[in-house]
């Protein structure tokens, strides 16, 4: 196929024409207060209710952003029979139970990522959920993104050809803090559930499954893994390699190398960012950028989809299935495994 004139544009997705739902947020931390602000600022989507098991914290929340409802657990928040869906946003190693607490008390659940903090867990969510008929997604926001809806337009159109490399690379410089959920191995802690998720799943989204991994990193001093990188094939040769370090900054960028032409995703892929087509000459290029929706503020999509697929009566997202959350979380154990991290329960078997 020769080089395009033009890229394909993205579906036009409105946030703010989604179908509305009552979300009630699970946990009022930092991130719940980013998505809370973006839902605000860019969709019509409301916001209802709070839980926490500060009854205190979750007033601060509500007060801030201005929502009618309060609750001291997550037991009351879950049963308010205002409440149409459910954003679970405390520490990983909560995610578990308090999904399985939102399918039980059937509410649609948007489970922050990483989903939770193993795959044995991922796998009994989704067995919990698929029998108890109950929407659940991982806020994988990144596949929601209008650049990865013109990859994959790029891709149905053979633009690409067939994938051959994926190269995702995540880097923040976090010093170690002993105290710090990100460093506790309790907590589910450790650089790959935390940023290292980004890169490894774009590359699972673009390659499948892999039939071979193999990592090498290092541990902080708590012996959760604070950097890692590693190379990942499928069966038929094409290749993943992720980097994910805590100990030096490092370009959010990915560069996905096709048979025919290759794509770059600019700075912080995660987020809304710009995309360029290049052809193997480097000769032509073709780029897109559009920040209406900057930096966390592209959270938005995700909820926008999910309200939509509610609408359409799904249980699961099309894009980024609970199968795809249970595959990526294996991956996520065996690099940890590999490089030697282990959470303490594991430790003990």
């Amino acid at each position: 196929m020769t080089f395009p004139l033009a890229l394909p544009a993205p579906p036009h997705i409105d946030p703010r024409k989604a179908p509305a739902l009552r979300w009630g947020i699970l946990g009022p931390g930092i991130i719940a207060a980013d998505l809370v602000a973006a839902l605000l600022a860019h969709t019509g989507q409301e916001v209802v209710a709070v839980g926490s098991r500060s009854r205190d914290r979750a007033r601060s929340f509500a007060e801030r952003f201005g929502i009618d409802r309060a609750y001291g657990s997550y037991e009351e928040l879950v049963a308010d029979p205002g409440v149409d869906a459910i954003y679970v946003a405390t520490p990983m190693s909560e995610h578990y139970a308090q999904t399985l607490l939102c399918i039980e008390a059937g509410k649609p659940t948007l489970v922050e990522k990483s989903f939770t903090r193993t795959a044995a867990e991922a796998r009994e969510v989704q067995r919990r959920a698929v029998e108890a008929g109950v929407f659940v997604m991982e806020a994988m926001k990144t596949r929601y993104l209008p650049q990865m809806q013109i990859i994959d337009q790029l891709l149905g159109d053979g633009v690409l050809g067939t994938i051959d490399s994926v190269v995702a690379q995540y880097g923040v410089v976090t010093p170690y803090q002993p105290q710090h959920r990100l460093f506790d191995p309790i907590l589910g802690g450790g650089v790959l559930l935390d940023i290292g998720v980004y890169p490894l799943s774009l590359a699972f989204t673009l390659l499948g499954e892999f039939s071979s991994a193999h990592a090498s990193g290092t541990l902080a001093p708590s012996g959760v893994e604070d950097a890692v990188s590693a190379l990942l094939t499928t069966s038929t040769g094409s290749r993943a390699l992720i980097n994910a370090s805590w100990r030096g900054e490092a370009p959010v960028r990915a560069d996905i190398g096709g048979s025919l032409n290759r794509v770059e995703l600019g700075e912080s892929f995660q987020n809304p960012a710009p995309l360029s087509l290049v052809s193997p000459d480097r000769r032509r290029r073709l780029e897109w950028d559009d920040q209406r929706f900057p930096g966390r503020a592209g959270m938005v999509f995700q909820v926008a989809a999910m309200a939509r697929y509610l609408e359409a009566g799904l249980t699961e997202s099309p894009l980024h299935s609970l199968s795809d959350s249970v595959a990526v979380m294996a991956l996520l154990d065996e690099l940890r495994h590999q490089v030697g991290s282990q959470f303490d329960d594991e430790r003990q078997r």
